[in-house]
């Protein structure tokens, strides 16, 4: 059985408390649309599953979106379609009632991903499509030096990406995604080459990872990666991501077909 807060939020992560600020730096980058794009085809009814405010919604398609968290419903803006309050592992449709399925930044948050996969493979005659994180590459990234709990809390969280395959059957394939430099759906890694942007309490707040550590962690952070910006020692290991037009890190494109 699947447990709600009281703003409907499902899994982990209760975006009554930390979604406000999401719409604002939780923008969709059109670099990634493109890929996202590219997985569907040339699907035109689609269902996405832990839609939050609509990032990567096409209005090219016919969207039908699932968002428990009655704050990100809120944010979706009015050009999208309302969402539907139901949760990944009970969808509220008929077998292979869509031509394709997303869940984007979502999966990891889910109370049973095994369930919530089945439930998008039952209602949907064609490609599945996940943005997920690789937790074997999580760790990679350089914010594990300042904040390693932070990041062994992703790779806990996030799915093995043969889990999500086994879980949808069929033929699967995994795609790594670059982030560009200049992201603009904030993410920890789209900050590779920005480090200053992760000193912002409200972008990292967009993160939902950052809501599983305490304030402990949060101040030993801000305090290490401001000593090695001024001090120079970030830029001598890491200022060379600072111009890196592409960082290719944990962030994948699961793609399974029946």
């Amino acid at each position: 059985m699947t447990t709600r807060t009281q703003d409907g939020s499902a899994g982990d992560v209760d975006y009554g408390a930390i979604g406000s600020g999401c719409s604002s730096f939780r923008r969709p980058d059109e670099r990634i649309a493109r890929f996202i794009a590219q997985a569907l085809g040339d699907s035109r009814t689609v269902l996405n599953v832990g839609a939050g405010t609509g990032s990567y919604e096409s209005t090219g398609r016919t969207v039908t979106a699932i968002e428990p968290s009655e704050s990100l419903r809120a944010q979706r803006p009015a050009r999208l379609a309302r969402a539907i309050d139901a949760v990944a592992e009970d969808l509220p449709f008929a077998d292979g009632e869509f031509d394709a399925a997303m869940t984007l930044f979502s999966v990891h948050q889910w109370s049973d991903a095994r369930a919530g996969l089945r439930e998008m493979r039952r209602v949907t005659r064609g490609p599945v499509v996940i943005l997920t994180c690789d937790p074997t590459l999580v760790r990679d990234f350089w914010l594990y030096r300042y904040a390693p709990e932070v990041l062994d809390t992703e790779a806990r969280r996030y799915p093995p990406v043969e889990q999500l395959t086994a879980a949808l059957g069929g033929t699967g394939t995994i795609q790594t995604v670059p982030i560009p430099l200049d992201c603009t759906d904030g993410f920890n890694e789209a900050y590779y080459g920005r480090p200053e942007m992760l000193l912002d309490s409200a972008a990292r707040q967009a993160c939902s990872a950052w809501s599983f550590v305490d304030d402990r962690v949060r101040e030993h952070f801000d305090e290490t990666l401001r000593h090695d910006l001024n001090s120079g020692a970030w830029n001598a290991e890491f200022g060379h991501l600072r111009g890196q037009p592409t960082y290719e890190g944990s962030l994948v494109i699961v793609r399974a077909t029946p």
